[in-house]
């Protein structure tokens, strides 16, 4: 017989962890090993038995979820981690998945879906649901788009170039236009034509530009927050 997956729960409401205790043990080639009720406890459960598969919440006491994610490859690379979470908002999909989640599964998911995505992270797999995977690949398909258009855009005026560096920079409209020598209005103008002529609409967008332009550096951004407050 081949060996049961063994399963560690991490999550901080023992009426969950209870339920998915039950679940799992009622399964011929899975046994829960561990539970865990915060962060810290979850690493150093995670430590001790080295399970297969760490089926973890986000939002832990203590310790976060995306912190565990980051510090599971050091202390147990061979366990594969599963976000089990109430979140469906992709920057928390995307930001798990960056940390080294091998699956995201939703708490309202039916409980076949939950055992499916505790196979296939076992086996080597990435489980993601199909609208998961569908936002990811449209968010994908919308940030080439954009990095295309801006390619392809007109390209910038000096004046053009002044104002988006000054803006990337955190400088109010009548900050940039003191330092331009320009009016407000004039200055508007520019930023509202620019982002327009680069298919822009955040400013963090402008920054990211700036900084692939090579026309801000990195740290020149940490003042960001003191310009604002001038």
């Amino acid at each position: 017989m081949e060996p049961k997956i063994r399963v560690l729960i991490a999550d901080d409401h023992a009426v969950l962890r209870a339920g998915l205790r039950m679940l799992l043990d009622s399964e011929p080639d899975i046994e829960v090993v561990g539970e865990a009720q915060d962060g810290l406890e979850a690493l150093a459960r995670v430590r001790e038995l080295t399970p297969d598969v760490l089926l973890l919440d986000l939002a832990m006491p203590r310790t976060g979820g995306l912190e565990i994610l980051e510090r599971i490859r050091d202390i147990s690379p061979h366990t594969r981690v599963l976000v089990l979470t109430m979140h469906e908002e992709e920057e928390y999909l995307r930001a798990a998945l960056q940390a080294g989640s091998a699956g995201y599964v939703l708490k309202r998911a039916a409980a076949e879906e939950l055992l499916s995505a505790i196979r296939a992270v076992y086996h080597g797999g990435v489980y993601l649901h199909p609208e998961h995977a569908r936002q990811l690949l449209e968010s994908m398909v919308d940030r080439e788009a954009r990095r295309q258009k801006q390619e392809a855009s007109p390209p910038l005026s000096p004046r053009e170039q002044e104002v988006l560096r000054l803006i990337a920079l955190g400088y109010t409209n009548k900050q940039a236009a003191d330092a331009l020598y320009l009016s407000v209005k004039t200055v508007e103008t520019y930023r509202a034509r620019l982002m327009a002529k680069l298919g822009l609409r955040t400013r963090a967008e402008l920054v990211r530009y700036a900084l692939q332009k090579g026309w801000i550096q990195p740290e020149e951004t940490s003042d960001t927050d003191q310009r604002h407050k001038a």
